[in-house]
């Protein structure tokens, strides 16, 4: 690995930095936002940097396919370079063909300094750049099979594309894919609804179309804001804000939250309350530690108790009949998340469908055993495979006789589908997002 002294005053050029951190991502396995935090937090950069990092490295990962397929044009034998090389040939044509602001010349020369850290290797590195400039990238459009085609414009493994194809058909997928590029709007829930207008003002944000509570805006970051420091917003996707809503929870209930983590939705179901109770289970202590930091900020601690648990345990460790109401946002495919974390399709295998849709109902089996006569189950995922949701519940009534599907229903008929919440990340530039419901007649 190519090793990158951050503390040292000449490694804070921030494309050095983006270099460290996308070999850690592409070579190593890394997630980009933990290698990215923690990456600018031990920098020395100036903000304009550190944006810059943030570009490099999320613009370079949510368009390796592409930048991959551009290259093999232009490099004979992949295997022959080190790892850190080819990442900076990849970093560096993501520079030149999306990101117009920056000068050509500029990339080049940027690529060859930071090439200089290994003798010979500069000189491979302008050629292969000047060669690429003074012949051009060759023509996507050329490639004869759609769903390779497919792949290599939107930069999307091969089986996901075919998926999505499949699920979505050929107009809606391509939307979908394309609108994987459009940025993220920065999200944030406001705690008191009574204080919506005044912070939406303060904030310089516009309010949600989707959630009531929720505020908006292209760019910015709400966590650096005093509202978020005294606790009167928190950051949470307009979709995932939609999740405690359907649970109707009028204040005096004891609620599951069966896999919290890190606990923006426990913290919202906390927030009705005034008798009641939010148990958030986890399996991992440090998850938890996350959830009970959300909601000592947001001052609904005595409403919030963890445990670190299984969710397919439940039944083992509750009486039966114990809940009024459950919330399962389920372990997914994550495939809703892309826009935000573009590293997600790449570790992701086909096969992953089946086994996810296997524990995601043995968490149901589970939990129904728990929930009340009358009470309601929210299912839950970041996922947009039909496989992991609407499949799931079809299945799980199939079994359970006892339960019915409770019809969702929204103002923008847009998102509902089959009477659950279906949020695809094309229709509002939002994460993608399924919640559907059951009830427990006896």
């Amino acid at each position: 690995m190519l090793e990158i002294n951050l503390e040292t005053k000449r490694d804070t050029n921030a494309r050095a930095v983006a270099l460290t951190v996308l070999e850690q991502i592409l070579e190593e396995g890394a997630y980009s936002n933990i290698a990215v935090n923690k990456a600018l937090t031990q920098s020395a950069l100036s903000p304009a940097d550190k944006r810059l990092v943030t570009e490099l490295v999320y613009g370079t990962v949510a368009r390796k396919i592409t930048l991959e397929w551009y290259l093999s044009h232009f490099v004979e034998d992949r295997d022959k370079l080190d790892g850190w090389v080819y990442v900076l040939l990849l970093m560096s044509l993501y520079q030149l063909y999306f990101l117009e602001k920056i000068p050509a010349h500029a990339v080049v020369y940027q690529a060859v300094n930071l090439a200089k850290r290994s003798p010979g290797t500069s000189s491979y590195v302008n050629a292969i750049l000047r060669k690429i400039l003074s012949q051009g990238l060759p023509d996507v459009t050329a490639i004869k099979r759609k769903n390779k085609r497919l792949s290599v414009q939107y930069s999307l493994p091969v089986w996901l594309v075919r998926a999505l194809l499949e699920e979505y058909g050929e107009e809606r997928a391509e939307k979908i894919f394309a609108s994987l590029y459009t940025r993220s709007k920065a999200s944030a829930r406001v705690v008191r609804p009574e204080r919506l207008e005044v912070l939406a003002e303060e904030l310089g944000a516009s309010r949600s179309l989707l959630s009531p509570l929720g505020l908006v805006k292209e760019k910015g970051n709400f966590s650096q804001t005093r509202a978020f420091q005294d606790g009167e917003i928190t950051i949470q996707d307009e979709t995932s804000q939609l999740v405690a809503p359907t649970l109707d929870i009028r204040g005096d209930e004891l609620i599951l939250d069966a896999c919290a983590a890190p606990g923006g939705k426990t913290v919202h179901m906390a927030s009705y309350l005034d008798q009641g109770r939010v148990i958030a289970l986890d399996l991992y202590e440090h998850k938890l530690a996350l959830i009970r930091e959300n909601a000592d900020r947001l001052g609904v601690s005595d409403k919030v108790e963890t445990r670190q648990l299984d969710a397919r345990q439940v039944s083992q460790h509750f009486p039966t009949e114990y809940f009024d109401k459950i919330l399962v946002d389920a372990p997914c495919s994550g495939i809703g998340l892309i826009r935000r974390k573009p590293d997600i399709k790449y570790t992701k295998k086909s096969v992953d469908f089946s086994s996810l849709q296997e524990v995601q109902l043995q968490i149901l089996e589970s939990v129904c055993q728990t929930v009340k006569k009358g009470g309601i189950i929210t299912y839950s995922t970041c996922t947009i495979m039909e496989k992991e949701n609407q499949e799931v519940l079809r299945k799980f009534l199939e079994l359970h006789p006892n339960f019915v599907q409770v019809p969702l229903t929204h103002s923008q008929v847009d998102i509902v589908k089959d009477g659950c919440i279906l949020v695809t990340p094309e229709l509002h530039q939002t994460d993608g997002f399924f919640i559907g419901q059951l009830k427990r007649l006896s």
